[in-house]
């Protein structure tokens, strides 16, 4: 599309994070989603790279017959099959619909930031399989071979394909609560429910003191995924705030409805990868893991709480916070940033 020659400066109240003026170009002053610009930031001052984390321990633990169990190890498969899986249909998501449809310039911004992240990701389970010598088919291919992964995969996909489809546009009542809905199942769902299993499971092995080096990118994953989901929370709100009419008492049902079938899925993959449990973690103790973070997610985008469900895996609140000291010698410090942001 060409761009329109004009002597009209830019109107910050024009901007809106779908059907806004001028997306033609990242303009980015003056600003009016500062959230998308702080995110935007944030990712640049948490970057990582996975070859930066030592997997040498880790190889010398997957190679022991007896350090790990036949349990851990099918469990840190499975994790990684879902992973590998749910990070490339995250960057498609964001590479291949948000940006087309979101005309805000710092959303926009923070969207190049976010779709890189998700290539780290992608890097970081690479990095981790290729380390241990797993059978890359195996990890790559777990989507289409089981089906709790399978499941939660299709789920997700079923709701893309209508803007996925190049003729797919915004601007209409019908079209804007299709983005709206593709925003609950991407973040609410997607980023802020399907990997939450997996995450709890790799912090179990990070509390018993194995496969440090796996569990550790697996931390910053969280870290970065907890900022998209932020982010998506954020572009959600104000969509509510600039387009109202598309937050109807029916879609809000929709939206609840959407969560709990979300949560059934997530609970049943939990159930049926973990059958014995892990770490002390069973069956039970995931579902009600899984409901309260449901309900954390609800009540973001101000929706009312379905299962007043108590955290069993408190540890989880204090995973993602990366501000520790650790021994220099044993690992880098995990607070890391870059030089420009780093306070001497």
């Amino acid at each position: 599309m060409p761009i329109t020659k004009t002597t009209e400066k830019v109107d910050i109240n024009k901007r809106r994070i779908i059907n806004g003026a001028d997306a033609d170009v990242i303009q980015l002053y003056p600003m009016r989603h500062t959230f998308a610009w702080e995110a935007y930031n944030t990712g640049n001052a948490n970057h990582w790279l996975p070859t930066e984390i030592s997997m040498q321990k880790d190889i010398e633990e997957w190679k022991s017959p007896t350090f790990l169990t036949d349990d851990e190890r099918k469990a840190l498969k499975t994790v990684l099959g879902f992973f590998t899986t749910a990070d490339s249909i995250a960057a498609n998501n964001v590479v291949l619909a948000m940006y087309r449809h979101i005309t805000s310039p710092e959303c926009r911004m923070y969207l190049l930031r976010q779709a890189y992240e998700e290539a780290i990701h992608t890097h970081a389970y690479q990095y981790i399989v290729e380390s241990l010598g797993l059978d890359e088919g195996e990890i790559f291919n777990m989507y289409r071979e089981v089906d709790a992964i399978y499941n939660k995969d299709s789920f997700i996909l079923s709701f893309n394909e209508g803007i996925f489809n190049p003729e797919f546009k915004t601007g209409t009542f019908e079209n804007d609560q299709k983005f709206l809905e593709n925003m609950v199942i991407f973040s609410l769902i997607l980023e802020g429910i399907f990997f939450y299993s997996s995450f709890a499971v790799m912090f179990g092995f990070q509390r018993q003191n194995k496969m440090v080096g796996s569990a550790e990118q697996i931390q910053y994953i969280m870290r970065d995924e907890s900022q998209h989901l932020n982010f998506g929370i954020n572009i959600i709100n104000t969509i509510k705030e600039e387009e109202p009419e598309l937050w109807t008492p029916e879609f809000q049902a929709h939206a609840i409805d959407l969560v709990r079938q979300a949560v059934d899925l997530e609970a049943t993959f939990a159930a049926e990868v973990f059958p014995k449990g892990i770490f002390g973690m069973n069956a039970d103790g995931f579902r009600k893991y899984i409901e309260h973070i449901a309900d954390r997610r609800l009540a973001r985008v101000g929706l009312p709480l379905q299962y007043n469900a108590t955290n069993p895996f408190p540890w989880m609140s204090e995973a993602i916070d990366l501000n520790k000291e650790k021994n220099f010698f044993e690992t880098r410090v995990t607070e890391y940033k870059v030089g420009g942001t780093l306070d001497w």
